[in-house]
């Protein structure tokens, strides 16, 4: 219970350095969404009802008063109204979420599932394979996100057809984007699985297990899986925060409607409420998935159990 509460804490600390980190940032960019948003020579507005609409805003006030109002109504809750479209951030993030994490879900499953058959074939297979496979991370791990789904786009849907790129279905919609978004983060996972297997393989109980006559697949499930598993699932909650940034790029080139495409328009307009809300949220959904990840290793690992007090 006192390492829970500690972990607690510490996550705590971490949402709170990421809002001020965020807040002070936002605060020193040159300008402000009232002013990228009214200042425009087309709305004819006068330098007064400028300043009527920041005091609106609350940015006629000094930045240290509107810090501390702004973190009290997020503990709160209340994430403040978007300058550029006037909306509620929080209307804004539930409708935009859904979609997000349809998308990172399946991306961080199918990135699993391929990092998981890297590691296999690199390790289990025969020689040339085992080079083929091996290179792959690396290959993976260099490509942009951009263009990774650029080119699936050319391929499946330009070329060969078999994804539609207007009126597909939800299903269909879904396909390119969680493979754009999961190629790249199954390079790390897959190279962190790799080098785990080979070092579990190393070990003298399995030796031990081998000379009693187990079987590469009893071998490989039963006994490397297991304690190999545990910094591959490390990578997989660092790598979280990757979604993110990929979910930004993914949701721009597919035109998907999420938090990642919200985040884009966001920035275009220099919509401070929205990117902190963003950026709080992201935080907050990297120290969870962090937080049950180090959780998770007693009950993956016995001897942690009485380590983590």
């Amino acid at each position: 219970m006192t390492y829970v509460l500690r972990r607690l804490g510490q996550a705590a600390l971490v949402l709170l350095l990421a809002y001020t980190v965020a807040y002070v940032l936002l605060a020193a960019l040159p300008g402000d969404a009232v002013v990228a948003r009214f200042a425009s020579p087309e709305l004819g507005l006068s330098p007064e009802q400028l300043a009527t609409i920041r005091e609106a805003y609350g940015f006629d006030r000094p930045l240290w008063q509107r810090y501390f109002e702004s973190l009290f109504a997020f503990v709160r809750g209340d994430f403040g109204y978007s300058v550029q479209s006037g909306a509620a951030v929080s209307t804004l993030l539930a409708t935009a979420l859904p979609s997000s994490l349809v998308l990172a879900t399946w991306g961080l499953g199918i990135a699993i599932v391929l990092a998981v058959g890297i590691a296999i074939a690199a390790t289990f297979g025969p020689r040339f394979v085992r080079r083929g496979f091996q290179a792959l991370p690396p290959l993976f791990v260099s490509i942009p996100v951009f263009f990774v789904g650029i080119v699936l786009i050319q391929v499946f849907s330009f070329r060969l057809g078999l994804i539609p790129v207007i009126n597909a279905s939800p299903v269909q919609a879904l396909i390119l984007p969680v493979a754009t978004l999961a190629i790249p983060l199954s390079a790390p996972l897959a190279q962190v699985l790799i080098r785990s297997i080979d070092e579990v393989r190393a070990q003298p109980f399995v030796a031990v297990v081998r000379a009693r006559g187990a079987s590469t697949s009893w071998l490989l499930w039963r006994n490397v899986a297991r304690n190999a598993v545990l910094p591959a699932l490390t990578m997989a909650g660092l790598i979280f925060g990757e979604l993110v940034g990929g979910a930004v790029v993914t949701e721009s080139v597919f035109g998907r409607a999420g938090v990642g495409q919200l985040t884009a328009q966001a920035v275009a307009a220099r919509d401070a409420p929205v990117l902190l809300a963003v950026v709080v949220f992201s935080a907050l959904a990297f120290v969870v998935i962090n937080l049950l990840v180090d959780l998770a290793y007693p009950v993956l690992d016995p001897r942690l159990r009485g380590v983590r007090r």
